[in-house]
């Protein structure tokens, strides 16, 4: 189970025009919106990545918004764990557990969570928060990344595990934020 203690959030790429021709890259952008939001509201870290930005281009706006507090970190390599930097950012966090979502789910998110599995990290990739230009290439990532057994999970899922409790404080809030 997600706690919100050992549990950050990495953002993989959303970026340019690639983020606006993934397949289905309304909701993609709007589910990664709503997990941004989710895991600001449960105060956990947020790490994001750009690939290559001067290639392809910044963080759409609606989401370079919400993480106007952090600084992306820019990588060439597909594997974020190639990336010093990143690194140098995990081990500055008290964090044993990553949710990552972004694109390309079947190049970038996949090397990266296989990385970071590498690594001895909890993977859990929210599958509703990840897309490739060709549909059939998230379902190959999904299908690679269990096989690998690296944790699969839903938007409301993630959250919901959390938050933990309908007393929670931020029950409330996540709630509106998922209807």
């Amino acid at each position: 189970m997600l706690m919100k203690e050992t549990t950050g959030l990495i953002v993989v790429d959303i970026q340019g025009k690639l983020a606006r021709i993934v397949h289905d890259s309304d909701s993609l952008i709007a589910n990664c919106e709503k997990l941004i939001k989710g895991a600001q509201l449960l105060d956990i870290p947020i790490v994001y990545l750009e690939q290559n930005p001067d290639k392809l281009g910044s963080t759409v706006d609606e989401l370079s918004e919400l993480l106007s507090e952090h600084t992306p970190i820019h990588k060439y390599s597909f594997n974020a764990c190639e990336e010093p930097s990143f690194l140098d950012t995990l081990n500055s966090h008290n964090i044993d557990t990553w949710l990552v979502c972004g694109i390309e789910a079947h190049i970038c998110v996949y090397q990266t969570a296989t990385g970071l599995s590498e690594r001895g990290y909890k993977v859990q990739v929210v599958s509703d928060c990840i897309a490739s230009r060709d549909a059939a290439n998230k379902q190959l990532a999904l299908s690679r990344l269990q096989q690998n057994n690296i944790a699969v999970t839903g938007l409301e899922m993630c959250l919901y595990e959390l938050i933990n409790d309908c007393r929670s404080p931020e029950f409330k809030n996540i709630l509106a934020l998922i209807r």
